[in-house]
């Protein structure tokens, strides 16, 4: 029985073997044409409308006018506009978790009289890679990442059921109410797991962890801070506050068919210097009269949340959505809004313009886009005045900023394949990114929710980075049809295509003038084949250490 074991999993394991010889020897002989363009060209179509377009153009104006002002009344000069290349990389890094690869660069160059950001915008929007990134950031705010009680919670299922919703670009409140006022199986009804996670023992749902869920994903608001007491230091909030927003949630429970509402249970505490428990009831901290009349507990709450009137709501995903785009976002931390302000320069406009046009997440990304914050060079073009800390801190410049771990690991997973790493990627290859990619987060550290707090490099995150499978894997020479630097190295017609195509796949930036003439010499030193493979193999992981590579500008 062992031996037959034994043999049938030697077989898998030859039979997955030869599988990934076969992807990888076609992918290898399929590159060459993207060391030296032209590449056949693609449609130059938008995704939009010409009149959704300037319409689009007209939004980021209002909000660019805003920031016009701030800038004036801080005497700050801002940098001048990024070029397109830059603005490329700055996108994939956002929306996918990674940098764009020579395949899809040699794709661009191809598009005549075009506006490459936008049509790379509009693409990615449709792409696949772009809805699960958003969908596992998000689903970080709602769930966290632990994989929760395993016999009424299924992550996966959420982040496929959040996957869905932003590739069809579901209103985002009608997303927000689906996770607040949700029944069912936690299997086929995925958004029920927003509630499913927080279970605990034999207990229902906490409404506890609800309540905080609530305030700081969809509101923006810390209103947790009072689960125990009442504010201090100047804090309006008080304990009850926190303690009626979870009643909302206190008939929610468990029944054979699922996630259920149960008008018998109700939801109790005990206050600080109170002797009992008692029964509180449901109410909103502020704003009540946009709060239903009639309605389950959690339904009532989904359209007070989602009330345009409460613009607490489209503050938050303002805020959230500029944090993934920038990797900073308007105001930190990223769910500490103030209710009544003072709110930084944009941000009212795009919570405005998200209001007026019925909860677009892509409408919203496409005018943050548009802005000239996001426009915005991070370097200054003229040397007597240098980009400040507060430029970038009033969004003068575009803000230079660490990558996060997934990004850094998709990033070099990408530019070790000429090719695009995306659904169109044989399955096996995307399972093996995957864990890998999941293997380096877990070595260099995730902050799980995005707090966009850039705490800095560690010195054991730098020497991972230096000496870890990740990128010494992904750049050597031992595996001639396994990365790129080996297929560089045997077809590119020079030695400076070579330098080139290195410097695309990860910088997405072609080398200086400087660069070019000395790593060009340093590849014709090499004498034989073997030696410019290890040459080349140098280049790239000198090129992927470098600190450019690890930062997003």
């Amino acid at each position: 029985m062992n031996s037959a074991l034994s043999t049938s999993n030697w077989l898998l394991w030859l039979r997955n073997a030869v599988i990934l010889g076969v992807l990888a020897a076609a992918a290898f002989w399929g590159v060459a044409e993207l060391l030296a363009p032209p590449v056949p060209e693609v449609g130059s179509s938008l995704g939009v409308s010409k009149a959704q377009l300037n319409d689009i153009q007209k939004a980021a104006q209002v909000v660019n006018a805003d920031f016009d002002k701030a800038w004036a009344q801080q005497q700050l000069q801002p940098a001048g506009k990024a070029d397109d290349l830059t603005l490329v990389r700055r996108l994939s890094l956002a929306l996918t978790g990674s940098i764009p690869s020579l395949q899809e660069l040699r794709m661009l160059e191809s598009l005549k009289g075009t506006d490459i950001p936008q049509w790379w915008l509009s693409h990615l929007l449709s792409d696949r890679r772009t809805s699960d990134y958003l969908a596992e950031r998000l689903a970080r705010v709602y769930v966290g990442i632990e994989n929760g009680p395993f016999l009424m919670y299924r992550r996966r299922r959420l982040v496929a059921w959040l996957s869905d919703a932003f590739q069809q670009n579901r209103p985002y409140d009608q997303i927000a109410r689906a996770l607040i006022d949700s029944n069912g199986v936690w299997t086929t009804n995925p958004e029920v797991n927003f509630v499913t996670v927080t279970k605990e023992d034999k207990k229902g749902p906490d409404a506890v962890k609800l309540a905080a869920k609530v305030s700081r994903a969809f509101l923006g608001v810390r209103i947790d801070c009072v689960q125990c007491h009442d504010g201090k230091l100047g804090s309006t909030w008080k304990q009850t506050d926190f303690h009626q927003l979870a009643a909302f949630f206190g008939q929610a429970d468990f029944a054979l068919n699922g996630l259920r509402d149960d008008p018998k249970r109700n939801y109790k505490v005990r206050y600080l210097g109170r002797p009992d428990e008692q029964k509180v009831s449901p109410l909103v901290p502020w704003k009540p009269e946009l709060l239903p009349a009639k309605g389950t507990p959690r339904a009532k709450l989904a359209a007070w949340v989602t009330a345009k009137e409460n613009k607490a709501f489209a503050r938050a995903i303002v805020n959230r959505m500029w944090a993934l785009l920038f990797n900073r976002p308007l105001v930190s931390p990223v769910d500490e809004i103030p209710l009544e302000g003072p709110f930084p320069a944009g941000m009212e406009l795009l919570a405005d313009d998200f209001l007026a046009h019925g909860y677009d997440l892509q409408r919203l990304i496409r005018v943050i886009v548009s802005t000239q914050p996001f426009q915005m060079a991070s370097q200054s073009g003229d040397p007597a005045h240098p980009v400040t800390t507060a430029a970038e801190n009033a969004w003068a410049a575009f803000p230079v900023t660490r990558l996060r771990p997934e990004q850094m690991a998709g990033s070099v997973i990408q530019a070790a394949s000429l090719r695009t790493i995306d659904a169109e990627t044989h399955v096996l290859l995307r399972i093996k990114r995957d864990i890998d990619v999941g293997n380096f987060v877990k070595r260099y550290g995730d902050s799980g929710e995005d707090n966009f707090e850039d705490a800095g490099g560690t010195i054991p995150q730098r020497l991972l980075l230096m000496n870890g499978n990740m990128i010494t894997n992904n750049t050597s020479n031992n595996a001639p049809l396994a990365n790129a630097s080996s297929r560089i190295s045997m077809l590119a017609p020079d030695n400076a295509t070579a330098v080139e195509a290195a410097y695309l796949s990860i910088f997405t930036r072609r080398p200086t003038s400087a660069e070019q003439t000395y790593f060009t010499g340093q590849l014709a030193m090499s004498k034989s084949a073997n030696s410019r493979s290890s040459a080349m193999s140098d280049l790239y992981w000198t090129l992927m250490n470098a600190t450019e590579f690890s930062w997003n500008h």
